[in-house]
């Protein structure tokens, strides 16, 4: 697996490298959003780890040029522990969101069970494709489709999605949705859901405002209706 580590701090590049290379991971490295980008491109990632706060692009428009062309997960650090910042880096297409200062073992297990959820065995391609109405998900090759055109979904997006086609008519609530796409231990706030749900209906159904298929359960949460 290859990872991309992005941050104008080269001392912690340099740390975080050293680490990840340790778990056997390969890794490349840059130090503005520029080179982030170009390096998104060229070394085909597997993953990317981007600091916030960069020199020449900082990391949110490096993370929606980036989603222009890939659907890579993407780990965002920042100072900053402000909700408002966060939100805002999962609306630019940030998988994950990790407060400095932080501790490298928090940092490699989050980086573990992204490539896990990317990476897991999917059932039999004859299984693999969900579809329902306009909505179609293939995950073993991890693509969608609305009405036949392929849509990029981030990888949680996908996660999200996939979880609620496979379970239609199931009502999960927020907090369920938050621990088994996060994971338990994800501390983030409990609007990432309806960050992912609204990013979802945007991209897959035909009217957001009228969803017919990703639906909320007023008072409860969020369903798939077949």
């Amino acid at each position: 697996m290859k990872i991309l580590v992005v941050d104008d701090e080269k001392s912690l590049v340099k740390g975080i490298k050293f680490n990840l290379e340790n778990e056997g991971y390969t890794v490349e490295v840059a130090y503005d959003g520029e080179e982030a980008v170009k390096l998104a491109t060229t070394a085909e990632p597997d993953l990317i780890i981007m600091d916030l706060m960069m020199p020449k692009l900082n990391g949110l428009d490096a993370c929606l040029n980036i989603r222009e062309f890939s659907k890579v997960p993407i780990i965002m650090l920042t100072a900053k522990s402000e909700d408002v910042d966060k939100i805002i880096g999962f609306e630019c297409g940030a998988d994950d969101y990790i407060t400095k200062p932080f501790n490298i073992l928090e940092l490699k297990a989050r980086v573990r069970a992204l490539l896990r959820r990317v990476s897991m065995n999917e059932p039999q391609a004859a299984e693999s494709v969900i579809t329902s109405g306009h909505i179609c998900i293939d995950t073993e090759r991890r693509t969608s489709t609305k009405d036949g055109v392929e849509v990029d979904l981030t990888a949680k997006e996908f996660d999200l999605i996939e979880l609620l086609m496979k379970n239609p008519g199931k009502v999960y609530i927020r907090e369920s949705l938050l621990s088994t796409i996060w994971g338990a231990d994800y501390q983030g706030d409990i609007r990432t859901v309806d960050v992912h749900i609204r990013r979802l209906r945007e991209k897959l159904e035909k009217d957001p405002a009228e969803p017919t298929k990703i639906m909320t359960k007023w008072g409860v949460g969020y369903y798939f209706k077949d």
